[in-house]
């Protein structure tokens, strides 16, 4: 079976993150979508992160109720910061599943940042999502030469010399981001309809963001 892998700080979890792994499962026929909330980002310098408990415990609310979407606890277990290829090496050793790893255009260009980035792609199939203003050719111009050299255009697709795909998407989902919510909730506005409502209620139970008032 086809298995998604979508991770991320997810802080908050909103419906763009929803919406786009519904999309992604219902393109390429993943069987379910796996959430991987991180520990600690390795990349990421946000000065105010929620502990990845409660991360965790938010992303579970905000997919609970769809079949296809299931969150791992996995890097919570791990030591920090988290890395994508520990990660993928885990979840590769317990499963003869196909893996699909869900990545946006801008991490696509950063990937020479990441942590032994070249293995990544002998692990997982890679399923590319634009992001606002950065699309999948100007990404790629920005791989090192020596990991596009591994991959041959094949179609729509690119394929690496130990047969994974890396497939470029036209997933559209929501332009929804966590930032934009983490600005409105600390200045007192609503993020109603940007989140689900469960979500909004672990916010303000656990006064996260430093929410000033009931968002209602």
């Amino acid at each position: 079976m086809k298995i998604g892998i979508l991770g991320g700080t997810f802080n908050p979890p909103h419906l763009g993150h929803l919406r786009l792994a519904q999309e992604v499962s219902e393109a390429f026929g993943l069987y379910k979508i796996i959430f991987v909330p991180c520990h600690q980002p390795p990349h990421k310098k946000e000065t105010e992160i929620p502990n990845s408990k409660d991360r965790f415990n938010m992303t579970s609310l905000a997919c609970a109720g769809n079949d296809k979407f299931e969150v791992s606890d996995l890097e919570l277990k791990f030591p920090a910061p988290s890395y994508t290829v520990n990660t993928l090496r885990h979840i590769k050793s317990k499963t003869t599943d196909e893996l699909y790893f869900i990545m946006g255009s801008d991490s696509l260009s950063e990937i020479g940042t990441w942590k032994d980035f070249e293995i990544l792609f002998s692990l997982a199939n890679y399923i590319i999502v634009d992001r606002p203003g950065l699309k999948f050719q100007k990404a790629w111009d920005s791989v090192p030469l020596t990991l596009q050299q591994q991959f041959t255009p094949s179609g729509s697709y690119f394929i690496h010399s130990n047969k994974m795909f890396l497939i470029p998407s036209n997933i559209r989902g929501l332009n929804i981001s966590s930032t934009h919510i983490r600005k409105l909730l600390k200045q007192g506005f609503t993020a109603r309809y940007l989140t689900p409502e469960s979500v909004l209620d672990y916010i303000r139970n656990k006064n996260l963001y430093s929410v000033q008032e009931p968002n209602r």
